[in-house]
């Protein structure tokens, strides 16, 4: 399950994420981050079973969560099967099937958006809802 996190400024300088994994004994994986001295967002990857855990600790500590439940949506009508989006996604989300087809693995995604800046076709975009 995918967690974004998001920080304010006040809690960037705290080891809230290091406190959580040594008080819980829950692993999480780092899939992405950008936290600066303004705030920031991670996106974390939880075992299914932990991730109630996990949510609990960071918001009592005031970090909101958000689960991320919708991930890189593809066009089929519009897509040219190109492979522009392989090149630039940096969690290997596409790829080129036998038929030279695109293939995907949305689980991989960590919404960048790279790869939506990159379709010259439109084809591709982030759709649905998330839950906090």
């Amino acid at each position: 399950m995918k967690l974004k996190i998001s920080f304010p400024a006040e809690s960037v300088k705290s080891p809230i994420l290091s406190e959580i994994i040594l008080k819980t004994g829950v692993l999480v994986s780092i899939v992405s981050s950008h936290v600066d001295s303004t705030g920031g967002e991670i996106i974390l990857e939880v075992i299914d079973k932990d991730s109630d855990i996990i949510k609990g600790e960071l918001k009592a500590r005031g970090i909101k969560v958000t689960l991320l439940r919708t991930f890189i949506d593809r066009d089929e009508n519009e897509c040219v099967d190109c492979g522009a989006c392989i090149s630039v996604c940096p969690a290997q989300v596409f790829s080129f099937a036998d038929d030279w087809s695109l293939a995907m693995d949305t689980q991989k995604c960590i919404r960048c958006g790279i790869c939506i800046d990159m379709c010259s076709h439109q084809a591709l975009s982030i759709k649905g809802a998330d839950s906090e």
